[in-house]
């Protein structure tokens, strides 16, 4: 038999046979000639060659290689040109099969605007006209927050004044309202000198750098100068700015600063998407901090994706850092650069916090999607119940039974019903247990749970994705037998809870299964578990309640079930009935039957 030869596989394996063996980046072209992929490589020979030598296990990467109808490469010198050309590249074409940051958002920047006078202010457009710009900020807040505090500092202005010599000459301007608060020096009538105002534009600027100790340094030197020359009042203006910067560096200082210069990068991921957090470390405090999201289009190892990461943030920020403090290795080295993968300290205390708000950005956007979204977050729940029992399908019916009896009196049970992990009271059902002599719980849960999908069945209703027992291995091993009796048994999944350690247990397993404690699969079995006591207890109270009061009627010889009826309906409780007098019970009921009563009731109650 002649092989089928595939001119496509035919054409790719001639270009892959003369490939060198260097470092570089390939383009993947479709049938329309449109890039569909782009990536780099160490050896592009090997690395291109292992697309078409296997099947993948990944249905995305074999999806792509069906994809491919040509390629073309880029040879470079070393694999830190390959990966920026690779980086550049994909933000120009935005190929359909590499991953795709999403940053749709425009962060805010502090702007120190090049001008006579300069004034600070937030923006979220950057203008190449000779002003600085620090950023970008995650946090519009801690923006304004700064902000606040060069204005408490330093009195800077906040006019759009054009205070150049020529303007200022003509003694146009006048001092506002922002000078006689103290909250500006009055630049606009000369009341300030420029060379006075840029020395604090500059401690704003090293501030901002995470300087701190150095501004402080000459703050502190400044201090013993005007105190030596005997000048207090301006050595206690420069005390009040000192202790403000200083109380600013406590708050932002997280670790020694002798950890300084430091780039910290994070890193989580789920199906669709890989999320990376950048921290700027600055002589032990966070100066720069950026989330951001990639929508993972292949199946990439995580080391291209943090190497895809560390170069974005390179470009973006132009980083000095000499150290980076990551989870993993990358899969490339940069010549100068330290990488770090902390074990203990204060570095992977830095870390540990990158992570914690890597995890806090993913949470609030699950929180904005399910704000938009309200079913999304029932979904998302049930979804993780599903992988953490093995069930085959979504739970979104999911009933759960209670046993509830004091002292083996008036023995009940409850059965609540939740749909999309919310209740569904008007499905909610008690039970009186009718076959069971005494306190027998496993009995009892025999009885209620083939009564209840007994009559399910026969009445055709839909059952239940998930049937959820309170009790251990017992209650649950009754509720299986039940089951078993109607030929449900498999049908339906079950699960025990246990009240000692909320373990949860499976029929024919004598594992329990542990959840986290903070999961929301435990939290929505809990739910169940309580609510199907809460209403359970509820149903017993009232039960036993109406079964005192009958009782003590019950006690007279003579007075029925009708005259009963009539007397609760006219006086409500038993307690009524002994105060009202014989003439009100007369009334109700005629003298005879009257008399009977007022004279039982005193009997009883001696």
């Amino acid at each position: 038999m002649v092989a089928i030869r595939n001119p496509r596989i035919e054409h790719i394996k001639e270009i892959i046979s003369i490939m060198p063996e260097s470092p570089g980046v390939y383009q993947y072209f479709d049938e329309d000639g449109e890039i569909i992929y782009v990536g780099k490589a160490k050896n592009l020979k090997r690395r291109v060659s292992s697309y078409f030598n296997k099947v993948h296990d990944s249905v995305r990467t074999n999806r792509l290689v069906r994809k491919i109808y040509t390629l073309k490469y880029i040879v470079v010198n070393t694999e830190q040109e390959a990966l920026n050309l690779e980086n550049n590249m994909i933000k120009a074409h935005q190929p359909r099969y590499n991953v795709l940051l999403k940053d749709d958002k425009t962060y805010p920047y502090i702007c120190i605007k090049n001008e006579a006078y300069p004034r600070i202010y937030m923006t979220r457009k950057v203008i190449k006209d000779g002003s600085s710009y620090f950023g970008p900020y995650t946090n519009v807040k801690m923006v304004y927050a700064l902000l606040d505090l060069f204005r408490q500092i330093y009195k800077v202005r906040t006019c759009p004044l054009n205070l150049s010599p020529p303007a200022l000459q003509k003694g146009k301007y006048k001092v506002c309202l922002e000078y006689h608060i103290k909250n500006c020096k009055g630049p606009c009538e000369s009341l300030v000198d420029e060379a006075d105002y840029n020395k604090d534009i500059k401690d704003i600027k090293e501030i901002l750098r995470g300087h701190t100790s150095d501004v402080l340094d000459y703050m502190m030197n400044e201090m013993i100068t005007y105190s030596e020359k005997l000048k207090f009042e301006q050595a206690q203006e420069v005390k009040e700015k000192y202790l403000l910067v200083e109380k600013y560096q406590t708050k932002t200082c997280i670790v020694q600063p002798q950890i300084s210069n430091v780039d910290v990068y994070s890193y989580l991921e789920d199906e669709n998407s890989i999320y990376i957090n950048y921290f700027h470390i600055i002589r032990g405090a966070v100066i720069k901090s950026y989330t951001f999201e990639y929508k993972r289009r292949m199946d990439e190892p995580k080391e291209e994706i943090l190497s895809l990461a560390i170069e974005e943030m390179n470009e973006r920020f132009r980083s000095p850092a000499k150290e980076y403090i990551i989870p993993f290795e990358p899969d490339y080295k940069k010549e100068g650069i330290i990488f770090t993968v902390p074990q203990r300290g204060d570095k992977k205390k830095l870390l540990d916090l990158s992570d914690k708000n890597l995890k806090q950005f993913i949470i609030d956007k699950l929180k904005h999607a399910e704000k938009l979204n309200p079913e999304q977050r029932s979904t998302r729940i049930l979804s993780r119940l599903k992988k953490d029992l093995n069930l085959h399908e979504l739970p979104i019916h999911i009933e759960c039974f209670d046993n509830s009896n004091i002292q083996g009196t008036n023995p009940v049970a409850a059965c609540v019903v939740f749909k999309n992990a919310k209740p569904a009271k008007r499905d909610y059902r008690h039970f009186n247990i009718k076959t069971v002599e005494g306190p027998d719980d496993f009995a009892s849960m025999y009885e209620i749970v083939g009564r209840r999908y007994r009559r399910l069945v026969e009445e055709d209703q839909p059952l239940p994705q998930l049937i959820v027992i309170d009790g251990g291995k017992g209650q649950l091993h009754a509720a299986t037998d039940a089951l078993k009796n109607l030929d449900l048994y498999g049908k339906i999944p079950i699960i025990g809870i246990a009240k000692r350690l909320e373990e949860i247990y499976f029929p024919e397993d004598s594992i329990p299964l542990y959840l986290d404690k903070n999961s929301e699969s435990l939290k929505l079995i809990q739910q169940l578990r309580d609510e199907a006591h809460r209403f359970g207890i509820t149903f017993h109270r009232n039960k036993r309640s109406k079964g005192q009061i009958v009782s003590e009627l019950d006690a007279i010889k003579g007075i029925g079930d009708a005259t009963k009826t009539l007397l609760l309906k006219k006086f409500k409780s038993v307690k009524k009935i002994k105060e009202a007098t014989i003439d009100q019970l007369i009334e109700v009921v005629g003298p005879a039957k009257a008399k009977l009563i007022k004279e039982g009731l005193k009997e009883n109650t001696k």
